[in-house]
């Protein structure tokens, strides 16, 4: 049986469930050429699953890879045919504005070739590196080397952490529920004492000039 994910990463679980592999190469694949999809987080659950045994952590970071070197290949075939035309006519349908491309066009010409590896990790440029380096006119070859070299350490850093706690995730679980009693105390500590020091500073602010008193008929 499938573990439960935490958080954030319960909603991938039917995805994951029904279509494990193919989860993970489409949405990662999707993302890479501008579509908004979790494909950082697919990754990370799908390294969860596979440390708890229910998928292979090989296969997972080999498909997370081809998925994330091909997607970003088609954003930069994107960008290289159609340029800033076709960003500007259909990038509002993927979230992709104008002045959200020029803010990445300008960011990825200062730096050159090594913010395609850096960009792997920053949501939104993950999204839109390939179209940018398209557009920009960034050879092809050089493209795909740092393109590839960005993707092996993104999946390999997203992909062994999540194998490392899906491994111990009967552990994990069971920490969280030791002290869950001891979280929800304190924040309702916290919230009270909150709610006091609320109820103090209106009281000190109210002075004895807004108190309502009783007048005098003439």
């Amino acid at each position: 049986m499938a573990p439960p994910l935490p958080g954030p990463l319960a909603h991938l679980a039917p995805l994951l469930t029904h279509y494990g592999y193919w989860a993970v190469g489409a949405v990662i694949f999707v993302e890479d050429f501008g579509v908004p999809a979790p494909g950082e987080t697919i990754l990370i659950a799908a390294g969860i699953y596979a440390g708890a045994g229910q998928l292979n952590i090989v296969a997972v970071a080999a498909i997370a890879f081809v998925a994330a070197v091909a997607g970003d290949n088609i954003g930069y075939l994107i960008g290289h045919t159609g340029g800033r035309a076709v960003v500007h006519r259909w990038g509002r349908y993927v979230f992709l504005t104008p002045e959200r491309f020029h803010a990445a066009e300008e960011f990825f010409t200062r730096h050159g070739g090594k913010i395609v590896v850096v960009a792997r990790f920053v949501e939104g440029l993950r999204q839109v590196n390939g179209i940018v380096a398209g557009t920009s006119g960034m050879p092809w070859r050089r493209f795909l080397v740092f393109n590839a070299l960005g993707a092996a350490l993104w999946v390999g850093l997203w992909a062994s952490l999540a194998y490392a706690a899906g491994t111990h995730i009967t552990a994990v679980y069971d920490e969280i529920a030791r002290y869950q009693r001891y979280a929800l105390v304190a924040l309702g500590v916290l919230v009270a004492a909150l709610v006091l020091r609320h109820v103090r500073r209106r009281r000190h602010r109210k002075g004895p000039g807004d108190r309502v008193t009783g007048g005098r008929d003439g």
